[in-house]
């Protein structure tokens, strides 16, 4: 994903934050109050069971399209989502790349409860950078990225979300949808354009246009992205402020709610060029991007972000239980 900082006016911000911990008014759209959340018995997500998806993903090496290792991570994923869930489409054709490269892409959509009105939408991208260009190392810009925490730790968080939804079903109609060519932007030494904003996030772009059923819309949607690495800290980006303020209350509210507010922090990051971005704009369904935000990193990503060391030993159990956790409650809780 590229980054673009912009910050909110500080007193919209403040008002915001003060809502957070207001009853839900009659014009919150898609939140419920918290206060008026049901308490159900939410499974328990296995932080185990996520680490070893991620590992499973770098095993094939990096997924980066027109390469074997993105050919034999699709036939797996596919594998793994048609053993969880009752509904599966794929998306398959070619995209332009930013530089005319004519990319193998493939979208996974998994569904539960595909009859229903009332849904859920959650996603990833799986596919990987083919350039470590923030390396702090140049001789080593060139090389494509593990993706362990960009990229693997989002997919790795949906397939245990979907294990769990293939053993008790939830109230409400959910659809995981994993993205290809999201990461295959040009690299930070490439003058930037005019519609840099439109060279990432392809998958999610042609989904968006193109949605699996005709008409398809959600409540609101849940993007996973970077939600793997130690320390993480999960800031509230701003387009999921402007397009879904709501649903980012209701989520940290629910993170906090369960104890995992020292992850989930209120205060804002910056503007995120994501694969949310075309889901918001041309889709028109709320979606907030759930992503690993740093004030103290130079990129204001995590620190590994786009280089070598986006490795497996970047991801910690704790914070995919974290993240895991709270989506999952954020599923069941929903009626």
């Amino acid at each position: 994903m590229n980054k673009n900082i912009n910050l909110l006016i500080p007193i919209i911000l403040a008002l915001f934050l003060a809502g957070c911990h207001q009853p839900a008014g009659k014009n919150q759209g898609a939140e419920t109050s918290i206060s008026q959340k049901p308490r159900v018995a939410v499974p328990e997500f296995s932080p185990d069971s996520a680490f070893a998806y991620v590992k499973a993903q770098l095993a094939f090496g990096p997924r980066v399209p027109n390469t074997k290792a993105h050919d034999k991570c699709a036939a797996w994923l596919n594998e793994k989502l048609t053993a969880y869930a009752p509904v599966i489409i794929l998306q398959k054709g070619k995209l332009p790349a930013f530089n005319g490269t004519m990319l193998s892409f493939q979208n996974f959509i998994a569904s539960w409860k595909p009859e229903m009105n009332n849904r859920i939408l959650l996603c990833a991208h799986w596919d990987s950078r083919p350039w470590a260009d923030h390396d702090p190392d140049p001789a080593d810009r060139r090389k494509p990225v593990d993706a362990a925490n960009d990229g693997a730790s989002g997919v790795a968080v949906l397939l245990e979300t979907a294990r769990q939804l293939s053993i008790k079903s939830p109230s409400v109609g959910v659809d995981i949808i994993l993205f290809d060519v999201e990461d295959y932007g040009p690299p930070q030494d490439q003058p930037v354009d005019e519609n840099a904003d439109e060279q990432w996030g392809l998958g999610a772009q042609y989904w968006s246009k193109n949605p699996h059923k005709q008409g398809y819309s959600a409540r609101y949607g849940i993007l996973l992205d970077m939600v793997g690495a130690a320390n993480a800290t999960f800031l509230m980006e701003g387009i999921s402020l402007q397009y879904a303020g709501d649903i980012v209350k209701s989520v940290w509210a629910t993170a906090g709610r369960i104890g995992y507010s020292s992850f989930f922090l209120y205060e804002q990051g910056g503007y995120i060029t994501d694969d949310h971005v075309p889901i918001n704009r041309i889709r028109n369904i709320p979606t907030i991007d759930l992503i690993h935000l740093d004030k103290n990193s130079p990129t204001g990503f995590y620190p590994g972000w786009h280089t070598t060391h986006d490795n497996l030993d970047a991801i910690d159990k704790n914070t995919l239980k974290a993240v895991g956790q709270t989506l999952l409650t954020v599923i069941y809780e929903e009626q």
